[in-house]
């Protein structure tokens, strides 16, 4: 095999190494965050500053800006935080992630700490039951992270490896040199091609990474090295917007932000490459250019210093123009990306084309449960003013159409979280998504019998079969205690931390059984001799009845299952 396919070999392998480290890396820092880092970037961004201090913190901890911009979308799709806010974790993400490039520029020997960083890694990933006096769960994930900031480096070493023997090939010199970047349209082309590459591996920091190795082999110039990283990025906006793709304003506008902001920034700095950056990182390493003799051959691995230093400077320069302007910015991106009425956010769309952690995935999911939450609530008020004559066909109508889309939204977590639960999950997380899947069976059934109820007062109204004021005063009364219920139970589910009186509510749950089984046996002694339509009236107003008690089944089911009870109540046939 010729040097040539070898290099390809070698850097494709390197690359690949890379990448899969870099997701390893950022999955064993999630799962061992855990819901701490949710609640750190939910809670710490009531400040402008705390949010810029938040990005930072939050992709040093993940390792990731692709993955905290995507939190972001999640977050401001369901609510949780202003667009403005998210403005200011993108600056602050956007000069966090810049920390991988310095790990990879101050590493000492990749090779060696790949090793180091495999090893132990492993150890600790398939040998954690020998940690007893940690939880083992912990020691997992701290393994999983190891082991991939050693694949990390392993990829660094691979990719250097791989370009040093056709480094001195004279066609490939020829080849890199019609590559120039002395001038201002060169960078301009130069940077546009990384963000390319960029957009496709969905990893800025794997292209910088390439940049510097082939500066240190002296195989592009620093000026490329440089308008590469300017073109990267641009490129890493890419996963937000796979992210936001079919998704809800909201979702759009946070990708759209991140976009700009790059992009902007990065047009309006790339003049300023050659004239301030490239003389800037060569005043403060003077020696960047040093040529060191290694095991690879002639290595100018000084050079790695300066354009980390300079991927620094540009995403803090870049963060400080946006800074001041994060709110007008954010009116100007909410005016471009108009809200659609009635709209909601799918996390069906979230499902395709985003390596998505399980951590991410539940906080996707759990926007539907919110969503199907309120849906249900509004479908049991409405209900409840059909039972009292309160509504007209139109509104009873959105009643049943909006019971059809709760049936939509459970498929799609059901398949959504499937396929992430198809993954070896942290116990935490399988826990969380197993609830998750709960609360939408529990929550469907109970739009189903808000619709139901819908449905048998219009079935009675176009039968001419109308309820007496006696009937309808219980009905109305019954569903009254069970709205009531139904409000207290649910609104546990968007409590962070619920409190949950399991025994209390089931002391509850039994009055409501006792008062439904008082006023079944009220309306069948209704049924009588006088009254030719009594008993097709008197079964419509029991299937309401019913329906209630099945209600009431669901929601004490649902603070079971968010107290961590066992299901008590079975779910009654429809």
């Amino acid at each position: 095999m010729n040097d040539f396919a070898v290099c390809v070999v070698t850097v494709a392998g390197g690359l690949g190494a890379f990448l899969l480290g870099m997701k390893h890396l950022s999955e064993g820092l999630q799962s061992v965050a855990g819901a701490g880092l949710r609640r750190f970037m939910a809670l710490a961004t009531t400040r402008r500053l705390a949010g810029v201090g938040t990005g930072i913190a939050s992709t040093i901890l993940v390792q990731s800006s692709s993955i905290i911009t995507v939190m972001l979308v999640g977050f401001v799709s369901s609510g949780l935080m202003k667009l403005p806010q998210a403005v200011n974790v993108i600056i602050g993400a956007n000069i966090g992630t810049t920390v991988t490039v310095w790990i990879v520029a101050f590493a000492p020997d990749p090779q060696l700490l790949g090793l180091m960083g495999v090893s132990i890694g492993s150890l600790l990933y398939f040998f954690h039951y020998l940690f007893f006096f940690f939880r083992r769960e912990t020691v997992h994930n701290i393994g999983l992270a190891a082991l991939g900031l050693g694949m990390v480096f392993l990829g660094m070493y691979l990719m250097s490896k791989g370009v040093a023997p056709i480094k001195g090939n004279p066609d490939v010199q020829a080849a890199f040199t019609r590559m120039d970047a002395s001038s201002l349209a060169g960078v301009a082309l130069t940077a546009l091609a990384a963000a390319v590459f960029t957009a496709v591996v969905q990893s800025s920091a794997a292209s910088i990474a390439i940049a510097m190795t082939l500066a240190s082999q002296q195989l592009i110039t620093y000026e490329m090295a440089i308008s590469m990283l300017f073109g990267a990025n641009i490129g890493t906006t890419m996963t937000a917007w796979l992210a936001a793709i079919g998704g809800s304003a909201p979702a759009k506008r946070t990708a759209l932000a991140h976009t700009l902001s790059n992009v902007i920034g990065s047009v309006l700095f790339i003049p300023l490459v050659l004239p301030v950056f490239v003389p800037l990182g060569k005043a403060l390493f003077p020696h960047w250019n040093a040529v060191t003799e290694t095991a690879k051959g002639p290595m100018m691995l000084g050079v790695m210093s300066p354009i980390a230093v300079t991927d620094t400077i540009f995403s803090i320069l870049r963060g400080l123009l946006f800074f001041p302007f994060a709110k007008p910015f954010a009116d100007f991106i909410t005016w471009l990306v108009p809200s659609r009425n009635g709209e909601k956010p799918h996390l069906s769309a979230l499902g395709r084309g985003v390596r998505f952690s399980p951590v991410i995935a539940c906080d996707q999911a759990l926007m539907e449960v919110y969503f199907m939450k309120d849906s249900c609530l509004d479908m049991l008020a409405g209900s409840g003013r059909m039972l009292d004559g309160g509504i007209d066909a139109k509104a009873s109508a959105r009643i049943i159409r909006r019971e059809e889309i709760l049936d939509d939204v459970q498929r799609e977590v059901t398949s959504f979280l499937g396929g992430i639960m198809a993954k070896r999950l942290p116990l935490d997380v399988a826990e969380r998504a197993r609830l998750i899947l709960r609360l939408t069976d529990e929550l469907e059934t109970v739009s189903d019998e808000a619709a139901f109820i819908v449905k048998v007062v219009r079935r009675l109204e176009e039968r001419g079969e109308k309820m007496s004021g006696k009937s309808k005063a219980l009905l109305v009364a019954a569903h009254g205690r069970v709205m009531s219920f139904a409000g207290n139970v649910l609104s546990l589910v968007r409590s962070p931390r619920p409190v949950v009186d399991v025994a209390a509510l089931e002391e509850r749950r039994h009055e409501i059984h006792e008062f439904l089984r008082d006023a079944r046996m009220t309306l069948l002694g209704r049924i009588g001799p006088d009254d030719p339509g009594s008993t097709v009236r008197v079964l419509g107003e029991l299937d309401v009845v019913g329906a209630l008690e099945r209600v009431a089944d669901c929601c004490q089911n649902i603070a079971e299952a968010m107290s961590g009870g066992k299901r008590v109540h079975a779910m009654a046939d429809k």
